[in-house]
């Protein structure tokens, strides 16, 4: 008489419960937890695996943002078959803008998933694109490309992919006021400096000049936010001249 051994592995009680949740976020069945468990975790838990190597979802996040890239190029190519080289660049940075990924890594409340000795409020804003881009990685070595592929489609392409609302989106109004001042050959200049004044937290001042001449000013705690502030106002300030397109 021949026997059949099945050997059933059983998940913990709390893979178990990700499995769950991840079959709900998801909408097919995860294979290996343990990718998805790497794509929660924050360097900041300085865990290491058996050969001495780190875990967390920094490598996850470099491979889920070549994946993006490829998908969403591909997309742009079959959608828009006139587009040039530099249009299909810059539709795909729109769509994959530090700015809509961490909204995209939002609206999947991907944070709830994250295990980090870092309090939430210190994290910064950009671990949710982070996340979404390792949660990528992940579901590209967990089910393969096609899989990976279609949960990009479905939660990035279709239901935010408009080709004509992201061809009058400006994703860098700095990049767009130095593109258009070489463009235009104009003399352009980003004054930045600390400017904490009497509050506890430090901030930043910027001053933009065109052509020696002062154009706006920006403040904000990072120099980038300042610089993008005061960019937004000197695009307001020369709409009429400036194309985005």
């Amino acid at each position: 008489m021949n026997f059949i051994r099945k050997i059933v592995k059983t998940r913990s009680e709390e893979d178990e419960k990700l499995f769950n949740e991840l079959k709900q976020l998801l909408n097919f069945s995860p294979r290996k937890i343990s990718k998805y468990k790497k794509a929660f975790t924050h360097s900041s838990l300085q865990i290491q695996d058996i050969n001495g190597n780190p875990v967390n979802y920094e490598r996850l996040e470099f491979l889920g943002d070549s994946i993006l890239g490829s998908v969403i190029s591909a997309y742009l190519y079959k959608k828009v078959p006139t587009g040039t080289e530099g249009y299909l660049t810059k539709m795909r940075s729109k769509i994959v803008s530090r700015e809509h990924l961490n909204e995209l890594g939002k609206d999947l409340n991907l944070l709830s998933f994250v295990k980090s000795n870092v309090d939430e409020a210190n994290v910064g804003d950009n671990i949710h694109g982070n996340i979404f881009e390792a949660l990528i990685g992940a579901i590209y070595l967990d089910k393969g490309y096609q899989t990976c592929q279609k949960f990009i489609y479905e939660n990035v392409i279709d239901p935010y992919v408009d080709i004509e609302k992201l061809e009058g989106k400006i994703t860098s109004y700095k990049g767009l006021i130095i593109e258009w001042c070489q463009k235009q050959k104009k003399k352009y200049k980003f004054d930045t400096y600390e400017d904490s004044g009497n509050e506890n937290i430090k901030h930043f001042s910027v001053k933009v000049s065109i052509d020696g001449e002062l154009v706006a000013k920006g403040r904000s705690t990072s120099k980038k936010k300042a610089e993008e502030q005061a960019s937004k106002r000197v695009y307001y300030a020369f709409q009429n001249q400036i194309s985005i397109n």
